[in-house]
């Protein structure tokens, strides 16, 4: 995007990082995340007018069609995982139909729409800055509204069948407070692990893994949700009064209760994914499950003393996991601006560019402004593949895979300066 006298420019002018020298290593960690060792850092690939060819290392070429092949990856992953969904229904909906009738399942579904949504919308705005395919959040959901739930039913009965209860209570109690959190969080999770193992490319952080996880627990508490509605109206003497209650309980009051506890799980994963390793992360699925089976474990323990420890506790909980979040999408902004100044540096961005590209307010500006000459797409697009192009800097300083990656950047580079032409003229 050449400089244009209609596109306002932002930005001080002072700012070392923005002059023509790359930044030392040193500057290369802009925050606690995405730290890069001094070992793994390189200079972004120059480009002073000179052709895209003549910038990337040669011996990378070779790979230059690897990415086209995760792609196809990135498809066959939600094949797969869309007939796991299917497979998984045949058990899921004869369990919820047994147990809630059919009016209790259709009322169940259409109120279990409703927290669904305040989830999603959570989702949404999380995952704006870098969205994720849509195809990989689809997986998430039928993974926990559908497998997770399958998973639950089929490795729960071993639960029961291992320990001797003395009455009906002492069992319930057990279920809630030892089965439900091991079981459930392990459902779940498996389907984060999955998504880190087949489609790392695309599990850049722990701002992606609180996506993924929140998406999979967001369709888990649906499905959970049409169970006990459903229960409310098939079970009780007063399905009015006892559907209001359960749904101002799990609906009003708790519809994050299964996005915290998975969303631990997900901040623990996505820092493995920081520093790809297939043993780092099946030790961070392991080690995220921890602090998810403890918070469920103490949800599903309050008894007579509910209200004051849901007010003490969980709402306590529940704010420091928004103030969690608001950190980790400014640190992800950050790491963004930075790696693009990189760029900026090897002649690829002018510093309004980055400004623009980088912030908020700057991506606003820029659409306003390529909208006013109907070419709003082409910029949200640039937009996109700059966050994207970003990301694929920060996975090669961390060292591994470098040269697939530089494949993926030598792709991605020639994609910009495509978008660039397409916004411009």
């Amino acid at each position: 995007m050449p400089t244009n006298p209609r596109l306002p420019a932002s930005g001080p002018p002072d700012d070392p990082r923005l002059r023509g020298t790359a930044p030392l290593p040193g500057e290369a960690n802009p925050s606690w995340m995405g730290h890069v060792e001094p070992g793994n850092y390189r200079p972004a690939p120059g480009h002073v007018g000179r052709p895209v060819d003549a910038v990337v290392p040669p011996q990378v070429q070779g790979a230059v069609m690897k990415p086209a092949r995760s792609r196809s990856g990135l498809v066959g992953l939600t094949v797969a995982g869309g007939t796991l969904a299917f497979l998984s229904l045949f058990l899921v909906i004869p369990f919820l139909l047994s147990n809630t009738g059919p009016a209790g399942f259709l009322v169940g579904f259409l109120a279990s729409l409703v927290p669904l949504s305040v989830v999603l919308l959570a989702v949404h705005i999380i995952d704006k800055w870098e969205p994720e395919p849509k195809r990989l959040l689809f997986f998430a959901f039928t993974w926990g509204s559908a497998v997770s739930i399958a998973v639950t039913l089929l490795i729960q009965p071993f639960f029961v069948l291992a320990f001797q209860f003395s009455d009906e209570a002492d069992l319930q109690a057990y279920m809630a407070t030892v089965q439900a959190p091991i079981v459930e969080e392990f459902a779940k999770s498996l389907g984060l692990l999955i998504l880190l193992l087949m489609a790392r490319k695309h599990f850049d952080g722990p701002v992606d893994g609180v996506v993924f996880a929140f998406t999979i627990a967001g369709g888990f508490a649906f499905t959970e949700n049409i169970l006990y509605f459903g229960w409310a109206i098939a079970e009780s003497a007063d399905p009015a009064s006892d559907f209001a209650q359960v749904f101002f309980l799990r609906g009003v009051m708790s519809p994050f209760a299964h996005a915290l506890f998975t969303g631990t799980t997900g901040l623990v994963m996505g820092f493995a994914a920081r520093r790809w390793h297939a043993g780092a992360s099946v030790a961070a699925f392991f080690v995220g499950l921890l602090p998810a089976m403890f918070l469920h474990n103490r949800w599903n323990s309050m008894g007579q003393g509910f209200l004051a420890e849901y007010l003490m506790v969980q709402v306590p909980i529940f704010f420091l996991a928004v103030g969690g979040i608001i950190l980790l999408r400014v640190a992800e902004k950050r790491l963004t601006r930075q790696r693009l100044l990189e760029y900026s540096a090897a002649g690829w961005f002018t510093p309004a560019e980055v400004e623009l590209m980088a912030t908020l307010g700057g991506r606003r500006t820029a659409l306003n402004w390529a909208g006013s000459y109907g070419r709003k797409r082409q910029m949200r697009e640039f937009l996109k593949a700059a966050t994207r192009l970003a990301n694929t800097r920060q996975r090669i300083l961390s060292g591994r895979d470098v040269q697939l990656h530089q494949a993926e950047e030598r792709q991605q580079l020639q994609r910009i300066l495509a978008l660039r032409a397409a916004v411009a003229h």
